[in-house]
């Protein structure tokens, strides 16, 4: 079975009748395109966080991190001088290929409760639930070499954070909320790009200020070892807040009362991707 979840759907190509930009003023429609040209020239979905909350995951996640983990994690950075384990967390967009743009995402049955099932939702490992648990055996095999181990880290950094995504394991008849266009904060966009960054852009300093509120709800505690094939259990999770009612905004607008609704759950999600990431570099790289 073939992975519906294909490339965003861009702000134009809908059809005039179902698209809210078609009621858009000139500047206003040109502002919505601008808005979507960079996933026209993504062949893959958007950037799950946008590249401040990749950030944002990885620098939490590093301060989770064991003695043995931090010094692993230096010493494959090293391969690649300057490198930082927040600068590394955008790589594997930046890099995606038509075999690997399924690694960053699973499509769920609208009707299947949310239960991952990998011969239905993850054929031949191609989605990010299988990526993860590949490039997590690479990681921790201290036979392979530390190229190999640097590019998985990669992964594994990046991925993480997006099964934390709830849109990266959404329903495939919309493709994880691409199609389900959305107006909100002054422009035309998608749930998925609203999720990805639109929310995070617009709340009260932005991502960096959200980034110190969970860096200081975590301090320097270090994160027990975690199971790479949790990540199936933390998909389930993202699904389900898909599916929880006021998750589809009413009318496809998008307010603040919404943003406020779902502040909640977008800080819960990423302070959960940071201490899972902490973890699993923890129980990985011992």
């Amino acid at each position: 079975m073939q992975i519906a979840f294909r490339p965003h759907a861009s702000l134009a190509s809908s059809a005039p009748s179902a698209s809210p930009l078609s009621r858009f003023r000139p500047l206003a429609l040109l502002a919505g395109l601008a808005l979507a040209a960079p996933l026209l020239l993504s062949s893959a979905p958007a950037q799950a966080w946008g590249a401040e909350g990749h950030r944002l995951v990885a620098s939490v996640a590093e301060q989770g991190l064991s003695p043995a983990a931090r010094a692993e994690v230096q010493r494959l950075l090293a391969l690649e001088p300057g490198s930082t384990l927040a600068s590394i967390s955008t790589w594997a967009d930046e890099h995606r290929s038509p075999q690997t743009g399924p690694w960053h995402y699973v499509n769920f049955p609208r009707d299947g409760g949310c239960s991952f099932e990998p011969t239905r939702d993850c054929e031949d490992g191609a989605c990010v639930v299988g990526a993860i648990e590949r490039q997590v055996e690479v990681l921790k095999n201290a036979r392979a070499t530390d190229e190999a181990r640097l590019k998985a880290l990669k992964y594994v950094v990046h991925l993480v954070a997006d099964v934390h995504q709830p849109l990266h394991a959404g329903f495939a008849d919309d493709r994880g909320g691409n199609s389900y266009q959305v107006q909100g904060f002054g422009r035309g966009s998608n749930l998925h790009s609203l999720w990805d960054s639109g929310l995070m852009r617009n709340r009260a300093g932005g991502a960096e200020a959200l980034q110190q509120e969970l860096s200081a709800g975590q301090g320097s505690q270090r994160m027990p070892a975690a199971e790479s094939r949790a990540a199936a259990l933390w998909a389930g999770e993202s699904c389900r807040l898909v599916a929880a009612p006021g998750f589809y905004p009413d009318g496809h607008k998008v307010d603040q009362s919404y943003a406020d609704a779902h502040e909640p759950a977008l800080r819960q999600r990423l302070s959960e991707a940071a201490r899972r990431l902490a973890g699993v570099l923890n129980s990985s790289l011992q």
